[in-house]
């Protein structure tokens, strides 16, 4: 009788032994840090809906929409994302206070998608010092992706520093004995495009380019600036603006009816926003890059992934412009951000996000031109390195030739 009991109590103290380690183990799969639950992930963002940069506000009006669907789809991993979006009106201060706000008010699990190289740079530091991601933030300067000093910031688009080597790239095959005139934007968007430009052309920048001219987020013009430029005698223009001055250019050079060999930096190459309003007639034969599809371009109708976003726009935001870049680059880059999420499970740290955006392999958008893949690891924090070079005719870009790899290293 007495064994019995014995054998009944191993049998009992056994099976304990194993509840306590499942219940541990189903415990331990879940994991929060501040924004998230059972029932919701919060994520913070900062825009500039006003200011000079406004132009790209759309791109946090079709996250917040993008969001929208994946909750009404039943959210991820069963919990619904709550979009918090502030604008900053494309004013570092501003976007400080923002970013505090979201951290310490309204307890955000990370920042997604912040945008513009001025805004970033002045939250960087303190989102760092708190261990808060940074990720996928809107601009391609460089220095978000220093993974050594900055280990919760990433960026998502190509760094501008590749863009700049591949225009180079192809300027020294096609017009090696180039007088080259620039604009550029004084911040770090301007200088990195620049620095790219410059390290392609290597020995022959200084001899190739012949006038620099730069210009400030506040001034209402750059007319004057194109003016000297094209005093120097350039034959080749290189316009390193975003939407607001990438329109008032192309307008300018028609105005003057100057005409070198015209490229724009890919950040204020949307047709809806720039092209078209600056005038289809004075845009013809520009040249830029491109690493993602053109929303109005008829070639992806039949394109599955583009079959998808305009069902997205049908349905969620009819109104939205899909010729506009900032329409295509908001969903691509909500659906990369969905993707960690689902990636990172019941483990919805601050540690693991960070873990989970340096895992992606070979991961492609909708929006994405064939080719171009987004693969990051831990020493890897530029997601997208591929370019394609294109040309303006009619109403849309013409992509041509191979896709062009600008990779940097750390």
């Amino acid at each position: 009788m007495l064994s019995k009991q014995k054998m009944l109590a191993a049998v009992l103290s056994t099976a304990v032994i194993a509840f306590a380690a499942t219940t541990g183990s189903a415990l331990a799969q879940k994991k929060y840090d501040t924004g998230a639950s059972d029932t919701e992930i919060k994520l913070g963002n900062i825009m500039p809906y006003s200011g000079p940069a406004s132009a790209y506000g759309v791109i946090g009006k079709i996250e917040e929409t993008y969001f929208k669907m994946i909750n009404e789809q039943g959210g991820i991993n069963g919990r619904k994302i709550t979009f918090i979006s502030y604008d900053d009106g494309y004013s570092p201060p501003k976007a400080v206070e923002q970013a505090r706000k979201l951290v310490e008010s309204d307890e955000v699990l990370f920042l997604f998608g912040p945008l513009g190289t001025p805004s970033n740079s002045a939250i960087q530091k303190y989102l760092n010092s708190k261990k808060v991601p940074q990720i996928f933030v809107a601009t391609g300067a460089t220095k978000f992706g220093d993974y050594k000093n900055f280990p919760w910031t990433m960026g998502w688009q190509p760094a501008y520093q590749s863009e700049g080597r591949i225009y180079a790239k192809y300027l020294l095959k096609e017009k090696p004995g180039a007088k080259v005139g620039i604009l550029y934007q004084n911040d770090d968007f301007g200088k990195d495009l620049l620095k790219g430009l410059k390290d392609g052309l290597g020995d022959k920048a200084a001899s190739m380019i012949v006038a620099e001219e730069s210009y400030e987020v506040t001034e209402p013009s750059i007319d004057s600036h194109i003016v000297k430029i094209k005093a120097s005698g350039a034959d080749v223009y290189f316009s390193m603006t975003t939407p607001k001055f990438s329109a008032q250019s192309i307008k300018k050079l028609a105005e003057l009816e100057w005409k070198p060999l015209y490229f724009q930096s890919n950040v204020g190459a949307s047709v809806g926003s720039v092209l078209q309003p600056a005038g289809f007639e004075n845009s013809q034969g520009i040249l830029s890059a491109a690493y993602a599809k053109d929303g109005a371009d008829s070639q992806w109708d039949n394109d599955e992934g583009m079959k998808k976003f305009y069902a997205f726009l049908a349905k969620y935001a009819p109104d939205a412009n899909k010729a506009d870049g900032s329409v295509v680059f908001g969903y691509g880059q909500a659906q990369t951000v969905v993707q960690v999420l689902k990636q990172a499970g019941d483990n919805l740290t601050r540690e693991n996000i960070m873990k989970q955006a340096t895992s992606l392999k070979d991961f492609t958008p909708d929006t994405l031109l064939p080719g171009v893949k987004i693969n990051t690891s831990a020493t890897d924090f530029y997601p997208i390195e591929q370019l394609q070079m294109m040309r303006f005719k009619g109403k849309k870009w013409d992509l041509f030739g191979d896709t062009i790899s600008g990779e940097l290293s750390n």
